[in-house]
């Protein structure tokens, strides 16, 4: 399996802000383009983002509460019960307890006893109710309160001597209640409760019993209803607009966040942060592509910067101590791969340092790349230019075979002449398609999938005699960025390599396709039971032409090693102990920042 050659060919919503601007919109979902930032707000309301990559919560508010004010009111009530609770309590301990004849005698008390028991029970069933989900919100502040004000003017009437104090803490009750309600109903709960402390004013009037209670009393405490339940319902309102904007902006710095992280990720400029005490904290993947990591091993499993690298751990030492920075190229890795360290501290007072690592044989590389593109397209032409010429030998060589004056030795020769004449044709068509390949458009692909549908295809095109064709590996399914086109092509051309030199004398090639997950990334094997590749083969099997069959052209490797290249893949071949030969395809899969 060594010649390498080639096959053949809602509603609208309104969003109050302070300075009391609004936008109106639609509910949108964009592209899912990255992990999905945590929001802050679940208010699914209606709102068009500014930004196609940002999804900002929407700020509506109506009768059903938006789910990120409704957690904050549900709080907000959940208080207002325990305070209930705690009003219950100190009117149980006033009527039941000797402490209770500080304050006064009750006028009644049978009915002040009564009426501490049921508030107690009301009180703790309102704050059981406060923590389900499922009750709404409105009802139970508007039972509450009604509560309040009736258990208010019935312990104003029972225990007179404490009037001001239970008017007092009713104060309280009216404003919470307020803050959870919308304007007019918290009016509607300040004027309930002036007029139940009214009527118990009238009864006792006519009872002959107000006369330590005058009317100004009454009066003030009125306007203190009044004045409490519109200063809290303002407040309400102006709490839940700035609540619902601070998670509007921890949503957009949520998703901003993750932005930067899929442009620090894709950048070819290798990033690395490193504390103080020169720990690694976060490492991009052209960080350890040219320090020479591989992410399936424990994203290099080395947590500090000295053992990932201690030449660029101590180019960064000499920086810290004199804040100058060497422009001196390093080479690290395995490969040696040239780079040249910048260093930049994240804070002015801190010792964490952000190292942007710039890959110098970049510039080499483009360089050579556009030689090879000239080159290419100089082949391309000069293989054009053969291709008639070669064309006029070949018909030429054909039309003097059919001649009968010529000899057994001359129809050798002619055979010969033609038998090259097809192989140089195979080289040039090689080269055309070499140089007519199109700039890979890589796409989300399942493997599994492709490897399937290849074999289908392979077996209604080519005939059994030829050789097996099998597919291997466990995966139900495995995701890979790939052009679908090059990878055809490339595993075409293997697979025609190991149908003609991958099987023993007399026997039909079996061929097998496994596709597994090797350190993350997805991997496709084509593997042979032939007789293998010599070790001192190996070392050549991708040069371009190189070939040990005399029919060969020796570019089938080559173009297939090009085209996952062209992938950001990589194709190598792996001896098989058992005998055989295995050819490898690394794609990429989908990655993410690394945390060290």
């Amino acid at each position: 399996m060594v010649d390498g050659d080639p096959a053949p060919m809602d509603s609208a919503a309104r969003d109050r802000s302070r300075g009391g601007s609004r936008r109106t919109g639609q509910a949108t979902c964009g592209p899912h383009i990255l992990a999905d930032a945590p929001a802050a707000s679940k208010t699914a309301a209606a709102y068009t983002p500014a930004h196609p990559l940002i999804r900002r919560p929407s700020v509506a508010m109506s009768t059903a509460e938006p789910a990120a004010a409704g957690k904050a009111m549900r709080r907000e009530l959940y208080l207002l019960a325990l305070y209930r609770v705690l009003e219950a309590c100190m009117l149980a301990m006033v009527v039941f307890s000797p402490a209770g004849a500080v304050i006064g005698v009750p006028r009644d008390p049978m009915l002040a006893a009564t009426l501490a028991v049921t508030y107690l029970l009301i009180a703790f069933v309102l704050l059981l109710f406060s923590q389900r989900e499922r009750v709404a919100l409105l009802p139970q502040v508007l039972v509450g309160l009604v509560a309040d004000v009736a258990v208010a003017a019935i312990a104003t009437h029972a225990m007179p001597a404490a009037g001001p104090g239970i008017a007092m803490m009713l104060l309280f009750n009216v404003g919470a209640a307020s803050l959870l309600l919308p304007l007019r109903l918290g009016l509607a709960g300040a004027a309930l409760a002036t007029g139940a402390l009214g009527a118990q004013h009238v009864l006792a009037l006519l009872q002959g019993t107000s006369a330590d209670r005058p009317l100004a009393e009454l009066m003030m405490f009125a306007v203190s209803f009044f004045a409490i339940a519109t200063l809290t319902n303002v407040l309400g309102l102006d709490m839940r607009e700035s609540r619902v904007l601070a998670d509007q902006r921890g949503a957009e710095a949520a998703n901003l966040a993750e932005i930067n992280e899929l442009i620090i990720r894709r950048m070819r400029t290798g990033v690395l942060m490193v504390d103080g005490s020169g720990r690694l904290r976060l490492v991009n993947e052209a960080a350890l592509l040219l320090i020479g990591e591989r992410e399936g091993q424990d994203a290099g499993s080395a947590k500090t910067l000295a053992e990932m690298s201690p030449a660029l751990a101590m180019r960064m030492a000499e920086w810290r101590r004199s804040g100058r920075a060497d422009d001196t190229p390093l080479q690290v890795g395995e490969e040696d791969n040239e780079i040249l360290p910048r260093f930049a501290r994240l804070l002015a007072n801190d010792d964490t340092t952000l190292v942007f690592l710039d890959d110098t044989s970049m510039v080499s590389r483009r360089a050579e790349s556009l030689t090879l593109a000239a080159m290419g397209r100089f082949s391309a032409s000069l293989a054009h230019e053969i291709r008639n010429p070669l064309a006029a030998i070949s018909y030429a060589t054909q039309l003097l075979e059919e001649s009968t004056d010529l000899n057994d030795s001359d129809r050798r020769l002619l055979q010969i002449v033609h038998q090259q004449c097809m192989r140089t044709n195979g080289i040039v068509e090689s080269v055309l398609g070499l140089a007519r390949r199109e700039r890979a458009n890589p796409e989300q692909l399942d493997l599994v999938g492709f490897v399937r549908s290849f074999i289908d295809d392979y077996r209604q095109s080519m005939p059994e005699e030829n050789g097996s064709l099998k597919a291997a590996g466990g995966a139900s399914s495995l995701a890979a960025l790939v052009d679908p086109r090059h990878l055809h092509q490339a595993v075409s051309a293997l697979v025609h390599n190991a149908i003609h030199h991958g099987h023993l004398p007399g026997q039909p090639a079996r061929i097998t396709l496994n596709v597994v997950e090797r350190g993350g990334s997805p991997v496709l094997e084509i593997g042979d039971r032939g007789p293998g590749i010599p070790d001192a083969v190996t070392p050549q099997l991708f040069r371009p032409f190189f070939t040990t069959s005399e029919h060969g052209t020796g570019l089938g490797l080559y173009m297939a090693r090009e085209l996952c290249r062209a992938n950001q893949a990589t194709l190598e071949y792996v001896p098989v102990p058992g005998g055989g030969a295995c050819f490898r395809i690394t794609l990429p899969g989908r990655h993410a920042m690394l945390p060290v």
